[in-house]
């Protein structure tokens, strides 16, 4: 039996984390996030309703289950009021649902125009971030100066820490981005001390939290955030997300040690999406591409970015499953393949004359990359949305999951048929 499985995206990021995450909580004690910021987006279906979440945990609308914010989460406190302002609405009792740890760094609005300078500056060559001011926030954690959650409940220390920051950026502001906006010490104390009002009640140790919880028996799910392949250090970089996005990162992001992870699942569309710049070997700008986009509606949770994309890659899976440790894949979104006579699948890299089983870690080396398809029937005429069992599947559609197995020597344990958190086809119960 499991009991404590980390949820994350196998790609880059948008493979439907959110819904699988609530479906699987009914199940759990406790979700917890454990990385990214409100550059995150996860969007619930559940009765035709629609609910979307940056930073608070998809299990927050189950009734006895916590929802905790690990340490490795960088938290705009404009942003999760605003989260928790519109669950509040809905009648969802946030401040009893939710804790969030007192080692959080807070995303300042200093550090949004420090994104948005930087991306400007860069032109052709941005990143494509989701200029929420995350990356800043991440170094300022990484240069040891961040303001930090618990320093709310020292306003003494907040002002003094709050100055020598605001100093060093404004100056980076002006200076080195030529942007005539300052920020003012005393009006940016005051608004965390607002915020401070509402967040307090809700600071906890979290990892003390979580551990409690397992030495109980309980079981707990760990949200990942983006996708394994947006990895600081194992992604397509520069054209990455400012955090760890793997597995590894539940350890410290959230003070759990890795020998009590029981099961990784990684979450797998049918086909590959991307938001933002970089490498992107099966990517498709044609009628196949826009029907991906339109039936699949994607585009960004966070930002309504319109998404690039294209054929399944299994060869950026297979990077993934190895280096998260994935004991079973979920592959999303199977219903949006409907309509197609024939699918391509990436097999293999071609890169100067040779075939490559693992993408490159040079971004330079991975857009020379082409791609190797394998080509294999659809099922035109038949359809997979909201088929709830595997039988019920048409052949064509179980083939295609066969042949993801084969190929990556992994079982696909749930099949996704549709938005709703009930359009599922479990295959093996992964708790």
């Amino acid at each position: 039996m499991n009991h404590n499985i980390v949820i994350l995206g196998s790609q880059w990021g948008d493979e439907g984390k959110g819904k699988i995450v609530d479906f699987l909580t009914d199940k759990a004690n406790a979700v917890v996030r454990f990385q990214g910021g409100h550059n995150a987006g996860h969007t619930l279906v559940i009765n035709g309703e629609v609910t979307k979440l940056r930073l608070i945990p998809s299990g927050i609308l189950h009734d006895g289950v916590m929802s905790f914010i690990g340490n490795g989460v960088v938290v705009s406190l404009e942003a999760l009021s605003s989260e928790m302002n519109e669950l509040l609405a809905r009648g969802v009792p946030v401040f009893d649902r939710l804790r969030i740890s007192e080692a959080c760094p807070i995303v300042l609005p200093v550090h949004v125009a420090l994104d948005n300078a930087r991306e400007a500056a860069l032109g052709d060559q941005k990143i494509g971030t989701t200029k929420r001011g995350i990356g800043p926030a991440y170094e300022d954690k990484v240069a040891r100066r961040a303001i930090r959650i618990g320093d709310l409940r020292a306003p003494q220390n907040l002002k003094q820490k709050l100055k020598t920051l605001l100093n060093l950026h404004n100056f980076t502001l002006k200076e080195y981005y030529k942007v005539e906006d300052q920020f003012d010490v005393e009006e940016t104390y005051q608004q965390l001390l607002e915020y401070a009002k509402t967040i307090l009640p809700m600071i906890n140790d979290v990892s003390a939290e979580l551990n409690a919880i397992r030495k109980k028996g309980g079981k707990i799910i760990f949200e990942g955030a983006q996708g394994t392949l947006l990895d600081i250090d194992h992604g397509t970089y520069p054209y990455v997300t400012s955090s760890n996005t793997i597995s590894g990162t539940v350890a410290s992001g959230a003070g759990f040690g890795p020998c009590y992870l029981d099961a990784v699942i990684g979450i797998t569309k049918a086909y590959t999406t991307r938001v933002g710049s970089g490498a992107y070997p099966t990517e498709l700008d044609d009628e196949v591409g826009e029907h991906l986009g339109v039936k699949g509606c994607e585009f960004g949770t966070v930002t309504g970015r319109k998404r690039r994309t294209g054929w399944l890659d299994l060869v950026a899976l297979r990077r993934a499953i190895e280096i998260n440790s994935i004991t079973s894949i979920c592959l999303t979104k199977l219903d949006v393949l409907d309509g197609l006579k024939e699918l391509k699948v990436c097999v293999a890299y071609e890169l100067d004359g040779e075939q490559v089983e693992y993408p490159p870690y040079d971004n330079a080396d991975y857009v020379r990359c082409t791609p190797v398809y394998e080509v294999l029937s659809g099922w035109e005429g038949e359809s997979v949305f909201d088929k709830r069992k595997w039988n019920d599947l048409p052949a064509a559609a179980r083939s295609y999951v066969g042949f993801v197995e084969k190929k990556l020597g992994i079982s696909v344990d749930i099949v996704s048929t549709g938005p709703e958190r009930s359009q599922n086809v479990i295959v093996k119960d992964v708790f």
